[in-house]
């Protein structure tokens, strides 16, 4: 067990390390539980890969649709496709194709964790996987403080160890973790990427999932904002990848 303020000070404290020898030669996957969580986590990443002429594959996990539930102007199946606009739009600041987007649609706050929809979505992932010739798969921390995180972290263990290749995770909600907070987690190894050249449009990446800032969606007063805890983390020059 580990406290948290030992655990971010450990992730600040990892080697500065280039793209090539994060990614080893490997394309990456990027599982990302909902639409933004790729930005936030991986966004530099993202883009310093594609502007090295390797196309990540970003897969969206969850359709995001729990987000502001009570909605008059945004029900279900309007927010559903507002931020998949968004992470499309996201995607190409960072440079990377339409293509490359998958989105397996899954019910947010409710991402499966055993079953026949898990089985499912784990066959669809390991299939995305298998059409890349040597791939690295990363996805979120498994100690994010959130319930659709720590599915998507079961579910790449899960695919990882089927298809015999690497799992990075990266941190999001994680940062926001109270000091006193205890975690099950061993001593952190990985390494820190440098995006200080990626951060403008990284920030960018963040910023075109706008229904998530609070401003372009005003009729359900309990609906989802992105908190300035966890944004004031990410104007940092770097990102954290942790190695399983």
């Amino acid at each position: 067990m580990m406290r948290m303020e030992a655990v971010r000070q450990a992730w600040n404290d990892l080697p500065l390390a280039d793209l090539d020898t994060i990614l080893q030669g490997r394309v990456p996957v990027i599982l990302a539980p909902h639409p933004d969580d790729e930005s936030i986590g991986c966004g530099g990443l993202i883009a310093q890969a594609c502007a090295a002429g390797v196309k990540p594959q970003v897969v969206i996990l969850t359709d995001g649709c729990r987000s502001h539930p009570n909605s008059p102007s945004y029900p279900a199946e309007r927010l559903r496709h507002a931020r998949e606009r968004e992470a499309q739009t996201a995607l190409g600041l960072l440079g990377l194709p339409i293509g490359n987007i998958w989105f397996l649609g899954l019910e947010d706050t409710a991402m499966p964790r055993v079953g026949p929809a898990f089985q499912l979505a784990a066959r669809r992932v390991l299939g995305i996987c298998e059409g890349q010739e040597r791939p690295v798969l990363l996805t979120a921390w498994r100690h994010d403080p959130h319930c659709d995180h720590e599915a998507a972290a079961g579910l790449a263990v899960h695919v990882a160890g089927r298809a015999g290749i690497p799992l990075l995770s990266y941190p999001v909600w994680g940062w926001t973790l109270p000091d006193d907070a205890m975690v099950d987690e061993p001593f952190p190894h990985g390494w820190r990427l440098d995006i200080g050249d990626e951060l403008d449009v990284k920030e960018q990446a963040i910023k075109a999932h706008a229904t998530q800032y609070g401003d372009l969606i005003k009729d359900d007063p309990g609906g989802f904002k992105l908190p300035e805890s966890l944004l004031t983390h990410f104007p940092k020059a770097f990102e954290v990848y942790l190695a399983s």
